[in-house]
């Protein structure tokens, strides 16, 4: 299927030739979410719905409102920009490329290793915080407001909210705080799509009489529709005119507006009351009607003006464009659709799901809780086969642990779902203050590890493993496929009698990780997976046991046995299993999905230090080390030297090494 990308001297002949300013930023709105979803078609994932709901309103920012290309993006005097929910940034590229910020090259990195992170970071140029950790932005904001009017800097600072971000409390502590020091330079805009992840917000928690409930904390609120760039100059025009204290504009817009069949009513009608364009990237054929349908609502508004329809260029494989091509009545090929990887691939975290809802049938004390991502946890079926037994906290992950706390305390086993870089660490007083009291919870770290790298460092989780690993009463487990999973879960509801982290990654397995005849899931103990007496091998879960397999298959064609064991448990072992299954092997290397400090690697050597099997060997770790890069999985893999050939290559280093 062919991309094709509007270049920036088309942005240039627009604004030359349109001369009406409002039918201008309509027309260069349109051709920024063009670029958009090809950036994101092109990269295979990104955040469609929630940047086209933007668009209307970061073109007049940076088109109209704002001094920030006037005076430079380095200049103190600048207004600042930037959007706290963060996963809106595609579009935010799009627009930065349109001025001549970033490059075709780049933008056509999207999600790639050395190119455009999915989250807002701020290594790329015109990028001022990073964000995608939700309910941050105000805050930041107002130390950026605070920071300009002490060094006597002009400027204003303005901060793009969702509104299902205002489930998260800091939002609120924020509001306070700017209020109390009247920071005037300081804009809130609340991108009111109304939509969340999947669903609706007054259908996780309702905003209320969210203007007033704004004014009651000391602000100054302005409403608007979003998508009118005339009702937004009057908006930008008033607040203004306000001097005294800081100021929100509440958007009114339309989440996936731009494309038909991509705009909330539509869709949530189409879907059954859940939205599906938040995340991913459209198939071949939903992708060409989108673009055409965009394509063509600009070439009609050209026309209308006598001006010449847009020339594109064509992106070619390696991410550089070939100059030239018309689109003016240009026919669009229906490609098939293609099948979705979950067709074909394992998923572990489907059969966590599914075993919730298995269990749940006899455990009538069964509760789980979710944090506005009950699709990507795979636990929507529980929600519908026990709405009674779910509990939908919304953008809130303190107020959910807390809240399964207090559910412990009252006889009830919560199971807490949300992505493990949030929930290990947002959480993570509130984890520690539950384990104090002595009840069981189950927490369920989905999103764990280094891949997915597309969506960058604010999503990959490699720090959870030692920030819930001091805790004394935590057992935590990383399954390695479907049918561990299903055991894990099961040993946590019905045997674990202390609290259970259960680590699973969200993408599909890279292979299906083959367990052992007979196998049992016990107690500190794992899995040979492959035989050999040169190296023992440690790894966990579906992406590293993939990859360490890998180097030991490379490595036997050069005549070394690799054992390969696969290790569940990752702060419980069993010492005597530990001896062994380390017998006969000089070295063991410990391969972490996590960082290499605080991890399994740390806990396994303490434990086999103890037990005296350390001495006579020597001992190894490899993980990420430094923060997690953007990429597709073989690069970040690559990158981090976690990838098949680089494990073996390092096994091959080892063992010519001498014996110390």
């Amino acid at each position: 299927m062919k991309l094709t990308l509007i270049p920036k001297i088309e942005f240039d002949r627009v604004a030359s030739q349109v001369p009406d300013l409002f039918a201008r930023l309509e027309i260069v709105a349109d051709m920024n979410r063009a670029n958009t979803l090809v950036a994101v078609k092109r990269a295979g994932s990104g955040h469609l719905g929630s940047s086209f709901s933007a668009t209307d309103i970061v073109v007049h920012l940076y088109y109209r409102e704002m001094n920030t290309m006037d005076v430079g993006m380095q200049s103190s005097e600048r207004d600042i920009y930037f959007s706290s929910k963060g996963h809106d940034v595609p579009g935010l590229y799009a627009v930065l490329f349109s001025l001549g910020v970033l490059s075709e090259k780049k933008l056509l990195s999207l999600r790639r290793y050395g190119g455009l992170d999915g989250h807002p970071d701020v290594s790329v140029p015109g990028i001022e915080a990073n964000s995608g950790s939700l309910g941050m932005g105000i805050s930041k904001g107002r130390g950026m407001a605070w920071a300009k009017a002490y060094l006597n800097y002009p400027g204003r600072v303005f901060v793009l909210t969702g509104d299902g971000e205002w489930q998260e409390g800091q939002n609120f502590e924020a509001l306070q705080g700017a209020a109390a020091l009247h920071m005037k330079n300081l804009i809130v805009i609340v991108d009111h799509n109304k939509v969340q992840s999947d669903k609706p917000v007054d259908r996780i928690i309702r905003l209320g009489e969210f203007d007033s409930k704004l004014r009651s904390f000391g602000w100054h609120v302005e409403k608007c529709d979003g998508h009118s760039h005339e009702e937004l100059s009057r908006a930008f025009s008033k607040l203004k005119s306000i001097p005294d204290k800081p100021k929100i504009l509440i958007a009114d817009t339309v989440k996936g507006c731009g494309v038909s069949f991509m705009e909330h009513p539509r869709a949530l009608k189409d879907g059954n009351g859940y939205y599906k364009w938040h995340a991913g990237a459209p198939d071949d054929e939903y992708f060409e009607m989108a673009y055409r349908e965009i394509i063509e609502r600009i070439n009609h508004r050209l026309n209308q003006l006598e001006i010449h329809p847009l020339i594109v260029h064509e992106v070619l494989p390696d991410g550089t464009t070939n100059p030239g091509v018309s689109l003016e009545g240009e026919p669009v090929s229906r490609g098939a659709v293609k099948p979705s990887l979950k067709d074909h691939a394992e998923f572990v975290v489907d059969a966590f799901g599914a075993s919730l809802v298995e269990i749940a049938a006899r455990r009538k004390d069964l509760v789980v809780l979710d944090a506005d991502l009950a699709a990507d946890c795979r636990i929507r079926e529980f929600e519908l086969s026990f709405p009674a037994r779910f509990i939908e906290c919304g953008i809130a992950e303190q107020d959910m642990v807390s809240m399964a706390g207090g559910l412990a305390r009252q006889g009830l086993l919560p199971v807490v779902n949300s992505f493990a870089s949030f929930l290990a660490s947002r959480a993570n007083e509130q984890i520690y203050n539950n384990a104090s009291e002595g009840t069981k919870i189950i927490y369920a770290f989905h999103y764990a590890g280094l891949i997915p790298a597309g969506p960058g460092k604010s999503h990959q989780s490699i720090r959870d493993i030692s920030l819930v690993g001091t805790l004394p009463n935590c057992e935590i487990i990383q399954p390695a496929n479907a049918v561990e999973t299903k055991m894990a879960v099961r040993y946590a509801v019905d045997q674990a009698d202390v609290n259970v982290v259960i680590r699973l990654i969200i993408g599909p397995s890279p292979r299906t990780i083959r367990l052992p005849p007979g196998y049992r899931f016990e107690q500190g103990r794992g899995a040979i997976l492959a035989d050999g007496a040169d190296l023992a091998v440690f790894a966990y879960g579906p992406v590293m046991l993939n990859e360490v397999l890998l180097a030991a298959e490379r490595l036997a064609a050069n005549g070394l046995s690799i054992r390969v064991i696969n290790m569940p448990w990752l702060n419980r072992f069993d010492t005597t299993w530990l001896a062994e299954s380390i017998q006969h092997c000089r070295h063991v290397l410990v391969v972490e999905d996590h960082s290499t400090i605080g991890g399994l690697g740390d806990r396994l050597h303490e434990t086999l230090w103890k037990a005296g099997h350390v001495r006579e060997r020597q001992f190894h770790k490899a993980g990420v080390d430094g923060y997690p890069v953007c990429g597709t999985p073989p690069e970040a893999l690559r990158h981090h030297g976690l990838d098949g050939k680089a494990l073996a290559n390092r096994i091959r280093q080892i063992l010519s090494e001498p014996q110390r």
